[in-house]
Protein backbone atom coordinates (compact mmCIF):
# COMPACT_ATOMS: atom_id res chain seq x y z
CA UNK A 1 0.00 0.00 0.00
CA UNK A 2 2.79 2.43 0.90
CA UNK A 3 4.65 1.51 -2.30
CA UNK A 4 1.57 2.38 -4.36
CA UNK A 5 1.13 5.74 -2.63
CA UNK A 6 4.78 6.71 -3.17
CA UNK A 7 4.67 5.86 -6.86
CA UNK A 8 4.78 8.92 -9.11
CA UNK A 9 1.37 9.64 -10.62
CA UNK A 10 1.20 11.09 -14.13
CA UNK A 11 -1.38 13.92 -14.22
CA UNK A 12 -4.05 14.31 -16.91
CA UNK A 13 -3.46 18.04 -17.38
CA UNK A 14 -0.67 20.48 -16.67
CA UNK A 15 0.42 24.03 -17.40
CA UNK A 16 3.68 24.54 -19.28
CA UNK A 17 5.47 27.86 -18.75
CA UNK A 18 8.62 29.28 -20.36
CA UNK A 19 10.34 32.39 -18.95
CA UNK A 20 12.94 34.35 -20.89
CA UNK A 21 13.92 37.97 -21.44
CA UNK A 22 11.02 39.67 -19.66
CA UNK A 23 8.48 37.48 -21.43
CA UNK A 24 6.31 34.51 -20.45
CA UNK A 25 4.84 31.89 -22.76
CA UNK A 26 2.46 29.18 -21.64
CA UNK A 27 0.14 26.40 -22.72
CA UNK A 28 -2.43 24.44 -20.73
CA UNK A 29 -2.20 20.87 -21.99
CA UNK A 30 -4.51 17.89 -21.41
CA UNK A 31 -3.95 14.19 -22.11
CA UNK A 32 -6.99 12.22 -23.21
CA UNK A 33 -7.20 8.77 -24.87
CA UNK A 34 -3.64 8.79 -26.18
CA UNK A 35 -3.70 12.35 -27.51
CA UNK A 36 -2.46 15.71 -26.26
CA UNK A 37 -4.92 18.61 -26.54
CA UNK A 38 -3.93 22.25 -25.91
CA UNK A 39 -6.63 23.96 -23.86
CA UNK A 40 -5.27 27.50 -23.67
CA UNK A 41 -2.15 29.11 -25.15
CA UNK A 42 -0.80 32.56 -24.41
CA UNK A 43 2.26 34.81 -24.52
CA UNK A 44 2.64 37.95 -22.43
CA UNK A 45 5.35 40.43 -21.41
CA UNK A 46 6.39 40.67 -17.77
CA UNK A 47 6.86 44.18 -16.42
CA UNK A 48 8.47 42.85 -13.23
CA UNK A 49 11.60 40.73 -12.86
CA UNK A 50 10.95 37.38 -11.08
CA UNK A 51 14.44 37.44 -9.53
CA UNK A 52 14.68 41.02 -8.30
CA UNK A 53 11.16 42.30 -7.65
CA UNK A 54 8.78 41.45 -4.81
CA UNK A 55 7.47 37.88 -5.24
CA UNK A 56 3.92 38.85 -4.30
CA UNK A 57 3.79 41.55 -6.98
CA UNK A 58 5.33 39.34 -9.66
CA UNK A 59 2.99 36.50 -8.73
CA UNK A 60 0.00 38.81 -8.96
CA UNK A 61 1.10 39.92 -12.45
CA UNK A 62 1.43 36.29 -13.59
CA UNK A 63 -1.95 35.41 -12.07
CA UNK A 64 -3.56 38.31 -14.00
CA UNK A 65 -2.14 37.00 -17.28
CA UNK A 66 -3.37 33.48 -16.51
CA UNK A 67 -6.87 34.70 -15.71
CA UNK A 68 -7.01 36.74 -18.91
CA UNK A 69 -6.03 33.62 -20.88
CA UNK A 70 -8.64 31.50 -19.08
CA UNK A 71 -6.07 29.15 -17.49
CA UNK A 72 -7.35 27.22 -14.46
CA UNK A 73 -4.69 24.55 -14.05
CA UNK A 74 -2.54 24.95 -10.92
CA UNK A 75 0.18 22.36 -11.51
CA UNK A 76 2.91 23.66 -13.78
CA UNK A 77 6.25 22.70 -15.31
CA UNK A 78 8.53 25.69 -15.85
CA UNK A 79 11.33 26.18 -18.40
CA UNK A 80 13.74 28.51 -16.63
CA UNK A 81 16.02 30.84 -18.68
CA UNK A 82 19.19 29.19 -19.93
CA UNK A 83 21.03 32.35 -18.86
CA UNK A 84 20.61 31.18 -15.25
CA UNK A 85 22.61 28.02 -15.92
CA UNK A 86 26.33 27.35 -15.38
CA UNK A 87 27.92 24.53 -17.37
CA UNK A 88 30.99 22.38 -16.81
CA UNK A 89 32.45 19.64 -19.04
CA UNK A 90 34.69 16.91 -17.63
CA UNK A 91 36.21 13.67 -18.89
CA UNK A 92 35.10 10.68 -16.84
CA UNK A 93 37.94 8.39 -15.73
CA UNK A 94 37.59 4.65 -15.42
CA UNK A 95 35.22 4.59 -12.44
CA UNK A 96 32.29 2.21 -11.80
CA UNK A 97 28.80 3.42 -12.68
CA UNK A 98 27.75 3.39 -9.04
CA UNK A 99 30.52 5.94 -8.26
CA UNK A 100 29.54 8.31 -11.08
CA UNK A 101 27.30 10.46 -8.86
CA UNK A 102 30.07 10.91 -6.29
CA UNK A 103 32.53 11.80 -9.05
CA UNK A 104 30.09 14.37 -10.43
CA UNK A 105 29.65 15.95 -6.97
CA UNK A 106 33.42 16.28 -6.53
CA UNK A 107 33.88 17.83 -9.99
CA UNK A 108 30.98 20.24 -9.40
CA UNK A 109 32.54 21.37 -6.12
CA UNK A 110 35.88 21.90 -7.84
CA UNK A 111 34.63 23.47 -11.08
CA UNK A 112 31.77 25.80 -10.12
CA UNK A 113 32.58 29.09 -8.34
CA UNK A 114 29.90 28.47 -5.69
CA UNK A 115 29.54 26.21 -2.69
CA UNK A 116 27.73 22.90 -3.34
CA UNK A 117 24.91 23.92 -0.97
CA UNK A 118 24.09 26.99 -3.08
CA UNK A 119 23.61 25.09 -6.36
CA UNK A 120 21.25 22.52 -7.83
CA UNK A 121 23.22 20.37 -10.29
CA UNK A 122 22.04 18.05 -13.08
CA UNK A 123 24.26 15.97 -15.34
CA UNK A 124 24.29 14.38 -18.80
CA UNK A 125 26.61 11.50 -19.72
CA UNK A 126 27.75 10.96 -23.32
CA UNK A 127 30.33 8.77 -25.03
CA UNK A 128 32.91 9.42 -27.72
CA UNK A 129 33.20 6.95 -30.64
CA UNK A 130 36.33 5.60 -28.91
CA UNK A 131 34.26 4.71 -25.85
CA UNK A 132 35.65 7.52 -23.66
CA UNK A 133 32.93 8.87 -21.35
CA UNK A 134 32.28 12.59 -20.92
CA UNK A 135 30.04 14.43 -18.49
CA UNK A 136 28.21 17.73 -18.83
CA UNK A 137 27.27 19.31 -15.50
CA UNK A 138 24.61 22.04 -15.48
CA UNK A 139 24.06 24.07 -12.29
CA UNK A 140 21.51 26.73 -11.34
CA UNK A 141 21.82 28.84 -8.16
CA UNK A 142 19.46 27.54 -5.52
CA UNK A 143 18.31 31.03 -4.50
CA UNK A 144 17.12 31.68 -8.10
CA UNK A 145 14.82 28.66 -7.93
CA UNK A 146 13.64 29.40 -4.39
CA UNK A 147 12.75 32.94 -5.46
CA UNK A 148 10.88 31.54 -8.48
CA UNK A 149 9.01 29.13 -6.20
CA UNK A 150 7.84 32.04 -4.06
CA UNK A 151 6.67 33.88 -7.19
CA UNK A 152 4.71 30.85 -8.44
CA UNK A 153 3.20 30.29 -5.00
CA UNK A 154 2.01 33.91 -5.03
CA UNK A 155 0.52 33.22 -8.49
CA UNK A 156 -1.42 30.29 -6.95
CA UNK A 157 0.63 27.76 -8.95
CA UNK A 158 2.30 24.55 -7.80
CA UNK A 159 5.52 23.75 -9.71
CA UNK A 160 6.20 20.06 -10.30
CA UNK A 161 9.31 20.51 -12.46
CA UNK A 162 11.98 23.10 -13.30
CA UNK A 163 13.84 22.34 -16.52
CA UNK A 164 15.46 23.93 -19.62
CA UNK A 165 13.45 24.61 -22.77
CA UNK A 166 16.02 23.72 -25.43
CA UNK A 167 16.67 20.31 -23.83
CA UNK A 168 12.94 19.52 -24.01
CA UNK A 169 12.74 20.45 -27.71
CA UNK A 170 15.74 18.35 -28.75
CA UNK A 171 16.05 15.00 -27.00
CA UNK A 172 19.59 13.74 -26.40
CA UNK A 173 19.81 10.58 -28.51
CA UNK A 174 22.43 8.75 -30.53
CA UNK A 175 22.38 11.26 -33.40
CA UNK A 176 24.86 14.14 -33.38
CA UNK A 177 23.11 17.46 -33.95
CA UNK A 178 23.10 21.18 -33.20
CA UNK A 179 19.82 22.56 -31.82
CA UNK A 180 19.08 26.30 -32.03
CA UNK A 181 16.12 28.04 -30.37
CA UNK A 182 15.72 31.80 -31.06
CA UNK A 183 14.27 33.50 -27.97
CA UNK A 184 13.44 37.12 -27.19
CA UNK A 185 17.00 38.51 -26.95
CA UNK A 186 19.23 35.45 -27.22
CA UNK A 187 19.63 32.21 -29.14
CA UNK A 188 19.84 29.01 -27.10
CA UNK A 189 22.27 26.37 -28.41
CA UNK A 190 22.55 22.69 -27.55
CA UNK A 191 24.91 20.07 -28.96
CA UNK A 192 23.65 16.50 -28.66
CA UNK A 193 25.96 13.59 -29.41
CA UNK A 194 27.00 10.26 -27.98
CA UNK A 195 23.67 9.79 -26.20
CA UNK A 196 23.87 13.00 -24.16
CA UNK A 197 24.31 16.76 -24.18
CA UNK A 198 27.86 17.84 -25.00
CA UNK A 199 27.35 21.63 -25.03
CA UNK A 200 24.71 24.01 -23.71
CA UNK A 201 24.96 27.80 -23.97
CA UNK A 202 23.22 31.06 -24.89
CA UNK A 203 24.38 33.22 -27.80
CA UNK A 204 24.04 36.94 -27.14
CA UNK A 205 24.37 39.70 -29.71
CA UNK A 206 22.75 37.76 -32.57
CA UNK A 207 19.31 39.33 -31.90
CA UNK A 208 18.76 42.97 -31.00
CA UNK A 209 15.82 45.35 -30.72
CA UNK A 210 12.31 45.07 -29.38
CA UNK A 211 9.12 43.49 -30.74
CA UNK A 212 8.77 43.41 -34.50
CA UNK A 213 11.83 45.65 -34.94
CA UNK A 214 14.27 42.97 -33.84
CA UNK A 215 17.37 42.65 -36.00
CA UNK A 216 19.24 39.44 -36.80
CA UNK A 217 23.02 39.23 -37.13
CA UNK A 218 23.64 35.89 -38.88
CA UNK A 219 27.42 36.39 -38.99
CA UNK A 220 27.54 36.60 -35.19
CA UNK A 221 25.42 33.46 -34.88
CA UNK A 222 27.53 31.54 -37.43
CA UNK A 223 30.72 32.61 -35.67
CA UNK A 224 29.48 31.39 -32.28
CA UNK A 225 28.48 28.05 -33.83
CA UNK A 226 31.98 27.79 -35.30
CA UNK A 227 33.51 28.59 -31.92
CA UNK A 228 31.35 25.95 -30.20
CA UNK A 229 32.31 23.42 -32.87
CA UNK A 230 35.99 24.19 -32.32
CA UNK A 231 35.71 23.69 -28.57
CA UNK A 232 34.42 20.14 -28.95
CA UNK A 233 36.81 17.19 -29.20
CA UNK A 234 37.63 16.20 -32.78
CA UNK A 235 35.79 12.89 -32.38
CA UNK A 236 32.53 14.81 -31.83
CA UNK A 237 33.05 17.73 -34.22
CA UNK A 238 33.60 15.35 -37.15
CA UNK A 239 30.19 13.76 -36.56
CA UNK A 240 28.21 17.04 -36.33
CA UNK A 241 26.73 17.79 -39.73
CA UNK A 242 23.14 18.88 -38.96
CA UNK A 243 21.62 21.96 -37.36
CA UNK A 244 17.97 22.03 -36.26
CA UNK A 245 16.39 25.41 -35.78
CA UNK A 246 13.18 25.28 -33.73
CA UNK A 247 10.43 27.86 -34.05
CA UNK A 248 7.56 29.03 -36.25
CA UNK A 249 7.99 32.78 -35.80
CA UNK A 250 9.08 35.11 -38.58
CA UNK A 251 12.41 35.64 -36.83
CA UNK A 252 13.05 31.89 -36.71
CA UNK A 253 12.38 31.58 -40.46
CA UNK A 254 14.61 34.55 -41.25
CA UNK A 255 17.30 32.98 -39.13
CA UNK A 256 17.04 29.70 -41.06
CA UNK A 257 17.20 31.46 -44.44
CA UNK A 258 20.12 33.76 -43.68
CA UNK A 259 22.09 31.26 -41.62
CA UNK A 260 21.81 28.40 -44.15
CA UNK A 261 24.50 29.55 -46.65
CA UNK A 262 26.94 30.36 -43.86
CA UNK A 263 26.51 26.93 -42.29
CA UNK A 264 26.89 25.17 -45.65
CA UNK A 265 30.32 26.78 -45.95
CA UNK A 266 31.16 25.06 -42.63
CA UNK A 267 29.88 21.70 -43.87
CA UNK A 268 26.62 21.91 -41.87
CA UNK A 269 23.05 21.50 -43.14
CA UNK A 270 20.26 23.45 -41.47
CA UNK A 271 16.77 22.05 -40.89
CA UNK A 272 13.87 24.27 -39.84
CA UNK A 273 11.53 22.52 -37.38
CA UNK A 274 8.20 24.35 -37.16
CA UNK A 275 5.78 21.63 -35.98
CA UNK A 276 6.01 18.38 -34.02
CA UNK A 277 6.72 15.17 -35.91
CA UNK A 278 4.42 12.22 -35.49
CA UNK A 279 5.57 9.87 -32.76
CA UNK A 280 7.75 12.46 -31.01
CA UNK A 281 5.80 11.92 -27.77
CA UNK A 282 4.12 8.83 -26.37
CA UNK A 283 0.80 10.62 -26.90
CA UNK A 284 0.08 12.40 -30.17
CA UNK A 285 -0.46 16.20 -30.28
CA UNK A 286 -2.74 17.75 -32.92
CA UNK A 287 -1.35 18.01 -36.44
CA UNK A 288 0.63 21.18 -37.24
CA UNK A 289 1.13 22.04 -33.55
CA UNK A 290 3.82 24.77 -33.40
CA UNK A 291 6.94 23.77 -31.50
CA UNK A 292 7.60 25.62 -28.26
CA UNK A 293 9.59 24.95 -25.06
CA UNK A 294 6.45 25.26 -22.91
CA UNK A 295 4.50 22.69 -24.98
CA UNK A 296 7.43 20.22 -25.05
CA UNK A 297 8.02 20.42 -21.30
CA UNK A 298 4.31 19.91 -20.56
CA UNK A 299 4.03 17.04 -23.08
CA UNK A 300 7.02 15.22 -21.58
CA UNK A 301 5.48 15.50 -18.12
CA UNK A 302 2.02 14.31 -19.24
CA UNK A 303 3.45 11.31 -21.09
CA UNK A 304 5.57 10.22 -18.12
CA UNK A 305 8.92 10.95 -19.77
CA UNK A 306 11.71 12.25 -17.56
CA UNK A 307 12.97 15.78 -18.09
CA UNK A 308 16.51 15.82 -19.51
CA UNK A 309 17.62 18.23 -16.76
CA UNK A 310 15.60 18.53 -13.55
CA UNK A 311 16.20 21.36 -11.06
CA UNK A 312 13.17 21.24 -8.77
CA UNK A 313 14.44 21.63 -5.17
CA UNK A 314 13.82 18.46 -3.13
CA UNK A 315 10.73 18.45 -0.96
CA UNK A 316 10.15 16.75 2.40
CA UNK A 317 6.97 14.68 2.09
CA UNK A 318 4.26 14.71 4.77
CA UNK A 319 5.05 11.06 5.54
CA UNK A 320 8.69 11.93 6.19
CA UNK A 321 7.71 14.81 8.50
CA UNK A 322 5.24 12.54 10.30
CA UNK A 323 7.87 9.79 10.67
CA UNK A 324 10.41 12.24 12.07
CA UNK A 325 7.86 13.55 14.57
CA UNK A 326 6.89 10.05 15.73
CA UNK A 327 10.54 8.98 15.91
CA UNK A 328 11.48 12.01 18.02
CA UNK A 329 8.64 11.27 20.45
CA UNK A 330 9.74 7.65 20.80
CA UNK A 331 13.30 8.74 21.51
CA UNK A 332 12.03 11.19 24.11
CA UNK A 333 10.04 8.58 26.03
CA UNK A 334 12.77 5.93 25.79
CA UNK A 335 15.39 8.39 27.02
CA UNK A 336 13.21 9.56 29.90
CA UNK A 337 12.43 6.00 31.00
CA UNK A 338 16.10 4.99 30.85
CA UNK A 339 17.17 7.99 32.90
CA UNK A 340 14.51 7.32 35.52
CA UNK A 341 15.52 3.64 35.77
CA UNK A 342 19.17 4.60 36.14
CA UNK A 343 18.36 7.06 38.92
CA UNK A 344 16.31 4.45 40.75
CA UNK A 345 18.97 1.72 40.44
CA UNK A 346 22.26 3.42 41.19
CA UNK A 347 21.75 7.09 41.95
CA UNK A 348 23.13 10.12 40.23
CA UNK A 349 26.81 9.39 40.93
CA UNK A 350 26.64 5.83 39.65
CA UNK A 351 24.86 6.92 36.46
CA UNK A 352 27.47 9.59 35.76
CA UNK A 353 30.36 7.18 36.23
CA UNK A 354 28.65 4.54 34.15
CA UNK A 355 28.08 6.97 31.28
CA UNK A 356 31.69 8.18 31.40
CA UNK A 357 32.90 4.61 31.31
CA UNK A 358 30.64 3.76 28.36
CA UNK A 359 31.71 6.84 26.41
CA UNK A 360 35.36 6.09 27.10
CA UNK A 361 34.90 2.58 25.77
CA UNK A 362 33.19 3.92 22.65
CA UNK A 363 35.99 6.42 22.13
CA UNK A 364 38.62 3.71 22.40
CA UNK A 365 36.79 1.82 19.68
CA UNK A 366 36.45 4.78 17.31
CA UNK A 367 39.72 6.60 18.04
CA UNK A 368 41.76 5.07 15.15
CA UNK A 369 39.07 5.92 12.63
CA UNK A 370 38.71 9.48 13.99
CA UNK A 371 42.43 10.06 13.53
CA UNK A 372 42.20 8.67 10.02
CA UNK A 373 39.31 11.03 9.18
CA UNK A 374 41.19 14.02 10.63
CA UNK A 375 44.17 13.24 8.42
CA UNK A 376 41.89 12.98 5.40
CA UNK A 377 40.30 16.37 6.23
CA UNK A 378 43.75 17.93 6.50
CA UNK A 379 44.57 16.60 3.05
CA UNK A 380 41.27 17.92 1.69
CA UNK A 381 41.90 21.38 3.17
CA UNK A 382 45.39 21.34 1.73
CA UNK A 383 44.52 20.41 -1.84
CA UNK A 384 40.97 21.77 -2.26
CA UNK A 385 41.02 24.71 -4.70
CA UNK A 386 39.82 27.90 -3.06
CA UNK A 387 38.53 30.82 -5.10
CA UNK A 388 39.88 34.29 -4.58
CA UNK A 389 37.15 36.43 -3.02
CA UNK A 390 38.44 39.43 -4.96
CA UNK A 391 37.06 37.91 -8.19
CA UNK A 392 40.20 38.94 -10.06
CA UNK A 393 39.31 37.04 -13.25
CA UNK A 394 35.86 38.63 -13.47
CA UNK A 395 37.34 42.07 -12.73
CA UNK A 396 39.89 41.64 -15.52
CA UNK A 397 37.20 40.48 -17.97
CA UNK A 398 35.02 43.48 -17.07
CA UNK A 399 37.93 45.91 -17.48
CA UNK A 400 38.96 44.44 -20.84
CA UNK A 401 35.39 44.31 -22.18
CA UNK A 402 34.89 47.98 -21.23
CA UNK A 403 37.75 48.92 -23.56
CA UNK A 404 36.16 47.17 -26.56
CA UNK A 405 33.80 49.28 -28.72
CA UNK A 406 30.11 48.62 -28.16
CA UNK A 407 29.58 48.65 -31.97
CA UNK A 408 31.28 45.24 -32.23
CA UNK A 409 34.01 46.43 -34.61
CA UNK A 410 36.61 44.79 -32.33
CA UNK A 411 35.93 41.37 -30.82
CA UNK A 412 37.95 39.07 -28.59
CA UNK A 413 38.42 35.43 -29.54
CA UNK A 414 40.30 34.34 -26.44
CA UNK A 415 41.37 35.78 -23.09
CA UNK A 416 44.03 33.91 -21.12
CA UNK A 417 44.70 34.94 -17.51
CA UNK A 418 47.77 33.62 -15.70
CA UNK A 419 49.01 34.34 -12.22
CA UNK A 420 50.01 36.86 -11.13
CA UNK A 421 47.82 39.09 -13.34
CA UNK A 422 49.44 38.25 -16.69
CA UNK A 423 46.82 38.54 -19.44
CA UNK A 424 46.99 37.54 -23.14
CA UNK A 425 44.14 38.54 -25.46
CA UNK A 426 43.57 37.53 -29.11
CA UNK A 427 40.87 38.94 -31.32
CA UNK A 428 39.71 40.46 -34.58
CA UNK A 429 39.32 44.14 -35.54
CA UNK A 430 37.44 45.48 -38.53
CA UNK A 431 40.30 47.81 -39.46
CA UNK A 432 43.52 49.31 -38.09
CA UNK A 433 41.78 52.48 -36.81
CA UNK A 434 39.37 50.46 -34.67
CA UNK A 435 42.28 48.42 -33.32
CA UNK A 436 44.26 51.55 -32.36
CA UNK A 437 41.23 53.08 -30.60
CA UNK A 438 40.84 49.91 -28.57
CA UNK A 439 44.55 50.03 -27.61
CA UNK A 440 44.14 53.64 -26.45
CA UNK A 441 41.22 52.58 -24.26
CA UNK A 442 43.32 49.81 -22.72
CA UNK A 443 46.24 52.15 -22.09
CA UNK A 444 43.84 54.54 -20.37
CA UNK A 445 42.82 51.85 -17.87
CA UNK A 446 44.74 52.52 -14.66
CA UNK A 447 45.02 48.84 -13.69
CA UNK A 448 46.75 47.88 -16.96
CA UNK A 449 50.50 48.14 -17.40
CA UNK A 450 53.14 46.71 -19.68
CA UNK A 451 50.79 46.58 -22.67
CA UNK A 452 52.51 44.99 -25.67
CA UNK A 453 51.30 44.03 -29.13
CA UNK A 454 52.63 40.55 -29.88
CA UNK A 455 51.32 40.11 -33.40
CA UNK A 456 49.11 41.79 -36.01
CA UNK A 457 48.00 39.97 -39.17
CA UNK A 458 45.90 41.22 -42.06
CA UNK A 459 44.24 44.56 -42.64
CA UNK A 460 40.49 44.16 -43.12
CA UNK A 461 39.80 42.32 -40.95
CA UNK A 462 42.85 42.54 -38.72
CA UNK A 463 43.84 39.75 -36.33
CA UNK A 464 45.85 40.69 -33.27
CA UNK A 465 47.41 39.32 -30.08
CA UNK A 466 48.30 41.56 -27.14
CA UNK A 467 49.44 41.00 -23.57
CA UNK A 468 49.62 43.14 -20.45
CA UNK A 469 49.86 43.05 -16.67
CA UNK A 470 46.73 43.66 -14.60
CA UNK A 471 47.08 45.64 -11.39
CA UNK A 472 50.42 47.20 -12.42
CA UNK A 473 49.44 50.47 -14.08
CA UNK A 474 52.22 52.40 -15.72
CA UNK A 475 54.02 52.76 -19.02
CA UNK A 476 52.84 50.64 -21.93
CA UNK A 477 54.88 49.46 -24.84
CA UNK A 478 53.92 49.31 -28.53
Amino acid sequence: MMRFMNKRRVPNSILGLALEGGRMEGVELRRNNGSLTPQQSFAAPLALNPLNDDPELVGREIRNHLEQAGVRERRCVVCVPLTWALTLHVVVPDVPDEDLDSFAEIEAERGFPYSPESLLVAKSLYRAPSGQRHLTLVAIPRNHLQQLERVLRAAQLRPVSFTLGVTCLQAAGKESIFALVPRQDTVELQVSCGGGVAALRTIEGALEGEGAQRRLYPDVLAREIRVTLGQLPDAFSRELRSVRLFGQSEMAQRCAQELGPRLEAMGLQIESVRTYARGQFRSQPPADTPVSPAFSAAALRLTGAASPFEFLPPKVSPWQRFGARVSSRKLFWVGGTSAAAALLIGGATFVQQWQLSRLRAEWNGMEPRVHELEEMQQQIRRFRPWFDTSFQSLTIMRGVSAAFPVEGVVTAKSLEIRDPGSVTCSGVARDNLSFLKMLDQLRGTKEIGGLKVDSVRGKTPLQFTINFQWGHGGANEN
